[in-house]
């Protein structure tokens, strides 16, 4: 387990102190994939560099399976740093070295025998799909290629954890998604701890199984996946989700159905099978409503189905409220848009 308590940074400037990071305190389970996301400056890279120290907190503690980080010395500081993997936006190859060159330079900096490195990066290149790519130089391989390399890297010294800074902000959709793939392999192979690093909602839905949302150098809410996208409970994080499943109704639309008389709009959430029930002919016949569907949508988070509907429901007081009870027992989330009441 990785354990963050009241972890602050302050970088002193010429027009005074600014504070990059303010009480930040969180719980990573160990074999998670944890996203923390946040827009540009909010201090999401500053707090995942504290995490090894590339950059000193000013106050605060972090721990990994009960060492604290952030008491350590210098020589014993190095070694842990070798359980810390970490990737990078840019990737940061050696240009004059080979990939297996590149795999091979942090087992060479913490001495291993020269047996020992050959060994080890034969093992990796295969795990990374670069086998035939063993002697190119970074020049000759493409943005997908470099970041596989990397990882590799990242992974020569068998780390516990595996930090990723924007890991596939420089790539393209279809090769982030195989990025994605490789990042959620590992995972499950080794049960390797990843912290993902991003300002893409879209990187979280794919791949991770919890967030922290840090907005303005603060964590504002944090969770399981599943429940930040069926219940945000921050401005911030709303708008990262409506950019992966966008649900805004036109606001003539929801104008000229606030004359409907006896009528109330409702998003509703569905998560895993409830996707794919028949909630709405169901709640149609058992409550006596009428359902105008104004929007719908079926995605995923990582491998659960994800659906929100976004819908005009007409009827009495009575069989409202009976329809909201429906909703509630059959375990779905309902939002009141709008009420025509």
């Amino acid at each position: 387990m990785i354990k963050i308590e009241h972890l602050s940074k302050t970088y002193t400037s010429r027009k005074g102190n600014v504070i990059a990071l303010e009480d930040i305190s969180l719980e990573i389970a160990q074999g998670a994939i944890y996203g923390i996301i946040g827009l540009s400056g909010a201090g999401k890279s500053t707090l995942v560099r504290c995490l090894n120290r590339l950059e000193e907190p000013t106050s605060g503690s972090i721990s990994i399976e009960g060492q604290v980080i952030t008491k350590l010395p210098g020589k014993e500081l190095r070694e842990a740093r070798q359980t810390i993997g970490m990737i990078f936006q840019h990737f940061y190859l050696l240009q004059s070295r080979t990939v297996a060159e590149n795999i091979a330079f942090p087992l060479e900096i913490a001495g291993y025998k020269k047996a020992d490195i050959d060994k080890r990066v034969k093992e990796l290149l295969p795990l990374v799909g670069l086998e035939e790519k063993a002697d190119v130089y970074p020049s000759q391989l493409s943005g997908g290629q470099k970041q596989r390399v990397g990882i590799a890297r990242a992974l020569a010294t068998q780390p516990k954890v595996l930090l990723c800074d924007e890991a596939t902000s420089a790539l393209d959709p279809q090769t982030t998604l195989s990025i994605l793939d490789l990042l959620r392999d590992i995972n499950q192979s080794f049960g390797l701890t990843i912290i993902m690093i991003t300002h893409e909602m879209k990187v979280i839905k794919e791949i991770c199984t919890d967030i922290a949302v840090i907005h303005e150098s603060k964590i504002v809410e944090h969770g399981p996946v599943e429940d930040v996208f069926i219940q945000p409970q921050s401005a911030i994080a709303k708008e990262f989700i409506s950019s992966v499943f966008p649900n805004e109704l036109p606001a003539d639309l929801l104008r000229e159905l606030s004359t409907h008389a006896g009528s109330e709009i409702v998003r509703i959430h569905f998560l895993g099978s409830r996707a794919s029930d028949p909630i709405i002919a169901d709640l149609m016949k058992d409550c006596e409503v009428r359902a105008n569907i104004l929007y719908g949508s079926i995605d995923h988070l990582r491998s659960t189905l994800f659906g929100t509907l976004t819908l005009e429901l007409q009827g009495s007081q009575e069989q409202l409220t009976k329809a909201h009870n429906y909703l509630s027992e059959r375990g779905l989330k309902v939002e009141v848009i709008q009420n025509g009441i």
